[in-house]
C-alpha cells in the first residue's frame, strides 16, 4: 500500500462530522486511548453504513433491470409458438426471427445480471473536483441514466488502478469495498493526494491487496478486479493490435491479468471481438476448469476456453487429456514432425495397385507404375489428398486415352464414359486414391516401416521407434483413440495437409434435430436446408478468432504454435509465459516458432515484477533451486512473508504413500483452503488411491496433480512428493520442479524417498537429495 496510507495509520479516528483528529502524544494512555478506539470504531461503522446505503441502491436498481429483462423474455416467447408437429411456413420466418432476437438478447442480459451479484460494487474514488465514482463489475445507471456504478473497464475507472501518490490522477482517496454477497463487510483506503484532503476524508483499513492475498484458496480462480495493481493495469489496457507479450515469474498474476485483458478488449472493442470471437488457451483441462469462472464474473461469457490439447477439437474428435512421456512429447512437438507428416500424407496406402489394367471392347488398356507415380506427384503438387480424387481420375483418363489402340473407334467423351462406368476403373480408384481422415493417417505411424519411410533423416532410428510405439494398439481402441495433448497438433496438421473428408454419396440431411423435445435450440427448416451438401475444398475447416490469448506459452510446442496460427491468421494475440517454467527442452526452436508467428506485426512487452502468491520463505527456496542450473532467470520480488519456512523431509521409499497421507492430513488442519499434492506422473495414481482410501476429513479440499497439471494453479498448502523424480520424468527438468515449488500461498513441504536401508530413512538424517545439493 502507499506510503501516505502508512503515514496516517496512527490517526485512524474521526469526529462525528467525519474529520480526523490527532490528539498528539500527551494523552493519558490509561484513559483517552480507549476513547480513541471507540471513535475509530464509530468512524468505521459510519463509513460502512454510507457505503452499504449506496450498494443497496445499486442492487435495487439491478432487480429492476432483471425484472425488465424477464419481461422482454416473456414477450419474445409469445411471438411465435410451435409444437414441432408441422413444417415451418415461409410466412412464419419473420416471427421466428423476432423470437430468436428477443430470446437471445433477453437471455444474454439475464445471464449478465445473474453473474454480477457477488461483489458487484468493489471500489470508490473521491476526486479533487469532489466527484465520487463507484467502480464495479458492470455499469449500472439509475432511472435518470446517471451512473451508480462505472464498469471497471471504462476509461473513467482507470484512475482506480493507475493512481499513485506520485501521480494521483486527480484522485484524493481510493477505497476498496469488501463485500459478502450484498453486504459491505470491510473498507480499505489509500490517501493519494494529501494536499487536496485537508483532513476531510476518513482513511481506514490495513490494505486491500494484502487482505486479498491472505484469503484461503478454493478450487477455482478468483478475479482480481478489486486489487489490480498499476503495472498489471497497464498490460490489461494495452492496445489490441498485434501482439501483447506478458512475462513474469510465478505468482505475478500473469494469468489473471491476461483474463482481465480479454474482458477489457471485449468491452472496449465489442463489435470486433464478440463477432470475431476470442479464444483462451491454457495448458490443461484442470487449468481451464480453474479459470472458467473468472471471465463470467467480469461480465463476459463470449469467450471460448480450450486446453492446448483440445484446440483441434473443431476439426477432429480430440480432448487431449493424456500426456506423452517426455522423450515422445519432445519428438511430437518438434518442427521436424511437419516434414514427417507431409511425407506421410503423400505416402500411398500399403498394397496399393502398382498398375491400372482393364479391358475395353476386347482391347487391354494399362497405365504403368512410373506413369501412376507421376500422376500422383503432379496432383498432390496442386491439390490436397481428399480433394485430389477427381483430378487424379481425369489424369488417369487422359493417360488411358493416349495409350488406346487406333482400332478402338470411340470419341473422347464416349471413351471416358465407358471407362468411368468400368468396374475395374472404379475399383482401382478406390484402392489407389482413397480418402483418408487425419486420425486414420496418424495411426499409420504405428507401422514401423511407414514411420521410417515418412520420417526419413528427420528422426533418428531410436526416435522413429519411440514415435511408432506410441501409436501401437490405438487402432484397436474402442471409441476414439486416447489422443494426447501433443497429438492434437499433429492431427490438425494432417487435416490441413489432407483436406476435409468428402461426405458419403447420397447422404441425407435430416430436417429434424436429434434428441426431439429435449433439444432447446430454435432451428428453422430453412437453416437445415441451407446446410452445405458438399465440402468446399477451399474453405477453412477450423474455427478462426479475432483475438487469441495463450497462457503458459512457454510450454506450447512449435507444432502447437502452427495449430494456433491457423485459428488466428488475422487475429491479435496476448501471449503469457515465463521461460523459467518451460517444459520444452529446445529454447531455440521455441523462439523461432514465436518469431515466425509474430512476423512484422507490432509487439508490446510487459513484465510482471512482483510475486503476490508465494510467501518470501517459499519463493526464496524455489528461486535458489532453479538458479542452480539457470542463474539468469527472471526472478520476481515476493511481497509477503508468513514466517513459516518450507519443510524438507525424507522418508523410506516403502513408506512414501503412508507418509504423504499423514502430511496431507496435517496440512488440512493448518490451512483453510486447498491442499495440493504434486507428484511425478509415475506416482500420481498410487498417491490418489492412497488418499482416497484414507478418507481424510476435508478430503474435498485436496487435489493430486502432476507438475504440468499444476501449472497456473495455486493452493494454500503444497506437498511436493519425490522432487528428484519430477526432475527426471520431465523434459523441463529442474524448471518443472520450480513450477511445483511455487504453487503454495502459505505452506510448502517436500518429501524425498530414500532407500529403506539407508541410515536416516526414518526422516531424521538422510542423504541430501541431488536437487538440494546446490542450495547451500
Amino acid at each position: 500500500m502507499s506510503h501516505a496510507h502508512a503515514h496516517r495509520a496512527h490517526v485512524d479516528r474521526a469526529t462525528p462530522d467525519g474529520r480526523e483528529v490527532d490528539d498528539g502524544d500527551d494523552r493519558d494512555p490509561a484513559g483517552p486511548a480507549s476513547s480513541v478506539e471507540e471513535q475509530v470504531a464509530s468512524a468505521v461503522e459510519r463509513e460502512l453504513a454510507v457505503e452499504q446505503a449506496h450498494v443497496d441502491l445499486v442492487y435495487a436498481r439491478l432487480e429492476e433491470a432483471t425484472r425488465a429483462a424477464e419481461q422482454v423474455a416473456r414477450e419474445g416467447a409469445s411471438l411465435y409458438q410451435s409444437d414441432r408437429s408441422s413444417f415451418v411456413r415461409e410466412e412464419d420466418g419473420t416471427g421466428l426471427f423476432e423470437r430468436d432476437v428477443f430470446a437471445y438478447q433477453a437471455a444474454k442480459r439475464l445471464a449478465e445480471l445473474d453473474a454480477e451479484t457477488e461483489g458487484l460494487v468493489f471500489g470508490r474514488i473521491d476526486r479533487t473536483d469532489a466527484e465520487i465514482r463507484y467502480i464495479g463489475r458492470i455499469g449500472v445507471r439509475d432511472a435518470d441514466y446517471e451512473p451508480l456504478v462505472i464498469d471497471w473497464r471504462a476509461p473513467a475507472a482507470e484512475p482506480f488502478y493507475r493512481a499513485t501518490p506520485t501521480h494521483p490522477m486527480n484522485v484524493v482517496r481510493r477505497r476498496v469495498l469488501r463485500c459478502h454477497g450484498e453486504r459491505v463487510i470491510g473498507i480499505e483506503d489509500d490517501l493519494l493526494d494529501a494536499q487536496h484532503d485537508a483532513g476531510q476524508l476518513v482513511v481506514l483499513g490495513e490494505g486491500a491487496l494484502m487482505a486479498a492475498l491472505s484469503r484461503a484458496r478454493g478450487h477455482q480462480m478468483r478475479d482480481i478486479v478489486a486489487t489490480i495493481q498499476a503495472e498489471q493495469d497497464e498490460a490489461i489496457r494495452a492496445a489490441w493490435q498485434g501482439f501483447t507479450l506478458i512475462s513474469g515469474g510465478p505468482g505475478t498474476g500473469k494469468t489473471v491479468v491476461a483474463l482481465h485483458r480479454a474482458a477489457y478488449l471485449l468491452y472496449s472493442n465489442r463489435r470486433r471481438f464478440e463477432n470475431g470471437g476470442v479464444l483462451v488457451v491454457g495448458p490443461s483441462r484442470v487449468f481451464m476448469n480453474y479459470i472458467e469462472r473468472v471471465l463470467p464474473s467480469l461480465g463476459e461469457d463470449a469467450v471460448v476456453l480450450r486446453s492446448i490439447g483440445s484446440v483441434a477439437g473443431d476439426v477432429v474428435p480430440v480432448s487431449g487429456d493424456a500426456i506423452d512421456s517426455a522423450p515422445v512429447a519432445a519428438i511430437k512437438g518438434s518442427l521436424r514432425m511437419a516434414t514427417l507428416l507431409r511425407n506421410l500424407a503423400h505416402t500411398p496406402p500399403q498394397h496399393v495397385p502398382q498398375e491400372l489394367r482393364l479391358t475395353l471392347k476386347g482391347h487391354v488398356l494399362a497405365v504403368r507404375p512410373a506413369a501412376l507415380e507421376r500422376i500422383r506427384t503432379d496432383v498432390l503438387a496442386h491439390h490436397k489428398l481428399n480433394s485430389g480424387r477427381e483430378p487424379a481420375e481425369k489424369a488417369l483418363l487422359s493417360a488411358l486415352w493416349r495409350s488406346r489402340p487406333s482400332e478402338l473407334d470411340l470419341e473422347r467423351d464416349e471413351f471416358e464414359d465407358e471407362i468411368r462406368a468400368h468396374p475395374a476403373f472404379r475399383s482401382f480408384g478406390n484402392a489407389w486414391w482413397p480418402t483418408m481422415s487425419a486420425p486414420t493417417a496418424l495411426l499409420r505411424l504405428a507401422d514401423p516401416d511407414i514411420a521410417a519411410r515418412a520420417a526419413g533423416p528427420a528422426l533418428s532410428q531410436t526416435e522413429q521407434e519411440l514415435l511408432s510405439a506410441s501409436y501401437r494398439g490405438l487402432e484397436r481402441h474402442h471409441g476414439p483413440p486416447p489422443w494426447t495433448a501433443a497429438d492434437g497438433a499433429l492431427l490438425d496438421e494432417l487435416v490441413n495437409l489432407l483436406g476435409p473428408v468428402p461426405p458419403e454419396e447420397d447422404q441425407e440431411v435430416s430436417l429434424f434435430l436429434e434428441g426431439g423435445d429435449e433439444v432447446a435450440e430454435v432451428v428453422t427448416t430453412m437453416e437445415r436446408l441451407n446446410q452445405p451438401r458438399e465440402v468446399d475444398p477451399f474453405a477453412t475447416p477450423h474455427d478462426t478468432y479475432a483475438h487469441i490469448l495463450v497462457d503458459e506459452a512457454q510450454d506450447v510446442t512449435p507444432m502447437q504454435w502452427r495449430m494456433l496460427r491457423r485459428r488466428g491468421a488475422s487475429a491479435s494475440w496476448t501471449i503469457v509465459g515465463d521461460p523459467a517454467q518451460s517444459s520444452w527442452p529446445d529454447a531455440g526452436e521455441y523462439e523461432r516458432a514465436i518469431a515466425e508467428l509474430i512476423g512484422r506485426a507490432p509487439v508490446r512487452r510487459f513484465r510482471m515484477s512482483t510475486n503476490y502468491r508465494s510467501p518470501a520463505e517459499v519463493f526464496e527456496l524455489a528461486a535458489r533451486v532453479v538458479a542452480t542450473q539457470f542463474p539468469t532467470v527472471d526472478i520476481p520480488a515476493a511481497v509477503r512473508s508468513t514466517g513459516i519456512e518450507p519443510e524438507l523431509l525424507t522418508v523410506g521409499a516403502d513408506r512414501v504413500e503412508t507418509e504423504s497421507v499423514s502430511i496431507v492430513s496435517s496440512l488440512l488442519g493448518l490451512v483453510e483452503g486447498t491442499v495440493g499434492l504434486i507428484a511425478p506422473p509415475s506416482r500420481q495414481q498410487a498417491l490418489a488411491r492412497a488418499l482416497h482410501a484414507a478418507d481424510l476429513p476435508g478430503a474435498a479440499r485436496v487435489v493430486v496433480v502432476t507438475p504440468l497439471q499444476a501449472k497456473g494453479l495455486e493452493y494454500d498448502a503444497v506437498l511436493v512428493v519425490a522432487p528428484e523424480e519430477i526432475v527426471a520424468e520431465s523434459a523441463g527438468g529442474i524448471r518443472t520442479l520450480y513450477v511445483a515449488l511455487t504453487r503454495p500461498t502459505q505452506r510448502l513441504v517436500t518429501l524425498d524417498p530414500v532407500p529403506p536401508s539407508d541410515p536416516g530413512s526414518n526422516g531424521h538424517a538422510a542423504p541430501i537429495p541431488a536437487w538440494r545439493r546446490g542450495l547451500a
